[in-house]
């Protein structure tokens, strides 16, 4: 993929051969661990709690807040890690680089250099991303896609794009962010973990789909599940109808 001339505040990621393992799908299915649970519930006021150990001290800043800041929009295709990808999503919304300048920045500790961001959503799922992945040029907060306000399926009201990273790095329904200036320490993991383990980058191009365990062994077991999760996500959702009405991966 490349990035194409626009005008300024928009970014076009332009849709090419897709990335190693991956198949298109015609529809932006729910996915994830979670597709027994419902939604998380939106506050009636959001905001996204800025803390981590590079920060003097934590604060918490109103998602209204983002209308402030520049906008932006990126047009790219979404990959998740069990192999399917969509094409062609348009989000809009605040380049995280932007985002990070002018609210995490001013808020560091005198000397403190950031190494990795953690992301957390109000479903309790996190990220931890290398900062230099998520200064990424199309890298977004985004809260609008193809046009419309995210939807609950979709992680309203706010969520973390990084179209160059699987799925599982775009933090839905976020609510936290934290700065460090070493990484975080990981859980300790099941063996049942370690199949769903992230990889510390996780780039669609280099196939960093898991942490620990190699692409021969997780491309066949995302395989054998992929197809009946994704009837099971998506049949009352296809491609045609509007992507509010289905969650994301």
């Amino acid at each position: 993929m490349s990035t194409s001339t626009q005008p300024p505040g928009t970014t076009s990621v332009v849709t090419g051969p897709l990335p190693p393992g991956q198949r298109l799908v015609d529809r932006f299915p729910r996915f994830g661990t979670h597709l027994w649970r419902p939604a998380p519930a939106v506050p009636a006021d959001p905001v996204i709690a800025i803390g981590g150990g590079a920060v003097t001290s934590s604060f918490d800043l109103p998602v209204a807040a983002l209308a402030d800041l520049p906008r932006t929009e990126v047009t790219a295709d979404f990959h998740c890690v069990s192999g399917w990808s969509a094409a062609g999503l348009r989000w809009e919304g605040v380049a995280f680089d932007t985002f990070f300048r002018t609210v995490v920045e001013p808020e560091l500790a005198p000397g403190a250099t950031v190494t990795h961001l953690v992301f957390v959503g109000l479903d309790g799922y996190r990220s931890v991303v290398l900062v230099e992945d998520v200064l990424a040029p199309d890298v977004m907060l985004a809260e609008h896609l193809d046009g419309v306000p995210l939807g609950a399926g979709h992680g309203a009201p706010v969520r973390l794009v990084s179209p160059a990273q699987y799925g599982y790095m775009s933090i839905k329904h976020l609510c936290r962010i934290e700065a460090h200036s070493t990484e975080p320490p990981a859980p300790r993991l099941s063996l049942g973990d370690r199949l769903v383990e992230s990889h510390p980058r996780a780039r669609v191009w280099a196939e960093e789909r898991n942490g620990s365990l190699p692409n021969w062994l997780i491309r066949p077991l995302y395989r054998t599940l992929k197809a009946p999760l994704l009837y099971l996500c998506s049949r009352d959702a296809p491609r045609t109808s509007s992507r509010t009405d289905v969650d994301t991966g």
